[in-house]
């Protein structure tokens, strides 16, 4: 079954390959949601000792995605190059338009994620 599911803050597209517990395994297949950059256990805070930056899953990762954020993808599943730049953009649009540390922070570490995405 094709499903959506958020991991940690991104949201993904994927195949459920099994649950356990309180997770499913998905193969990712797309991106919905970029992972927000920075120290999550700090909200939004740039004076911390490592603002993290955070790529998305990658084509074909598997992850274990808790079950409770799983729901059924019944739409056309986008190319995954495609909806990553997709979610890539919009991720640094929002951030951009935040005018404070923080987003400066994290369009500064999408912009060297960008790099190793290889963008064309």
């Amino acid at each position: 079954m094709i499903v959506q599911g958020k991991y940690k803050t991104g949201v993904y597209i994927g195949e459920e390959l099994e649950q356990k517990n309180d997770q499913t395994l998905v193969k990712v297949l797309a991106v919905l949601k970029h992972p927000l950059q920075g120290d999550l256990h700090q909200g939004f805070q740039t004076d911390v000792p490592i603002f993290h930056e955070r790529k998305a899953l990658a084509k074909y990762e598997k992850a274990w995605i808790p079950t409770v954020t799983i729901q059924p993808y019944e739409e056309e599943i986008p190319n995954y190059n495609e909806s990553l730049r997709s979610a890539w953009d919009d991720e640094f649009v929002k951030m951009k338009a935040r005018d404070d540390e923080f987003g400066k922070a994290a369009v500064k570490r999408l912009e060297m994620l960008k790099d190793r995405y290889k963008f064309a």
